[in-house]
């Protein structure tokens, strides 16, 4: 594709992104005193018509692997690899009604913050050392305990570059195994269509793959995140 309409047509995206995120953010304000599963169930549709205009402009989709392995019926937690910002939406329209964990600051944001933190995600202050993971096992346990909420996390803890895997930290691990909840890993190539620190929207098929339910009963930290990094590694 002609290198100047890939630009124009990444930067139509963005516009209607922000655009997007505006009047979900300013009406948003709304449903502060809503059921939290009306909130989710509004704020959420931010998520489709994203997906849905990055479709439409970019040309870019995706495709599932695995979706048959996803029991509906029990609050999980998904381990997903982090190469991309697409992710962090695409899961939430592959698994059901969910929780992530992100940086306490983002929630200070005017708007945009205000919005986060209608869904009550798990906030870790990143600078508290241990006591971040303390807030990730009370906070983690709180959402699918008493919300039913499925819990998702990037047990990288960053963005990599694409066709690579970074340090498996220990947290996801240590949050499944104290929930006792099945575990689903992710992997895909979004980076390669949506790269990190990029404008560019590439077109084409993002492929994603889910694995069958891991059972956390009888395994350790080290087990588990040597799962992780061997269903990273394999080709989605």
């Amino acid at each position: 594709m002609n290198r100047g309409l890939l630009y124009f047509r990444s930067i139509s995206f963005e516009l209607g992104r922000v655009v997007l995120t505006l009047v979900f953010s300013i009406l948003g304000q709304v449903f502060w005193l809503a059921p939290y599963k009306v909130r989710y169930a509004f704020l959420s549709q931010w998520t489709r018509l994203t997906l849905a205009w990055l479709r439409i402009t970019c040309g870019l989709r995706y495709e599932v692997e695995g979706a048959e392995h996803i029991d509906r019926s029990k609050p999980s937690v998904v381990m997903a690899h982090h190469e991309s910002a697409w992710e962090t939406m695409a899961m939430q329209l592959i698994f059901p009604r969910q929780t992530y964990v992100l940086k306490k600051e983002l929630m200070r944001i005017p708007f945009f913050g205000w919005t986060l933190a209608m869904l009550g995600p798990i906030a870790i202050d990143r600078a508290a050392g241990r006591q971040a993971m303390r807030q990730l096992l009370e906070q983690g346990s709180q959402r699918m305990i008493e919300r039913g909420d499925w819990i998702v996390i990037y047990p990288e803890g960053t963005r990599v570059p694409t066709g690579t895997v970074g340090k498996i930290n220990k947290g996801a691990a240590s949050l499944a195994l104290k929930l006792q909840a099945p575990i689903y890993l992710v992997t895909h190539n979004a980076g390669a269509f949506w790269p990190k620190n990029s404008l560019l929207r590439k077109p084409g098929v993002i492929k994603v793959k889910v694995s069958p339910a891991l059972s956390p009963e009888q395994m350790d930290v080290e087990q588990i995140n040597q799962a992780v990094l061997d269903w990273y590694q394999t080709k989605p």
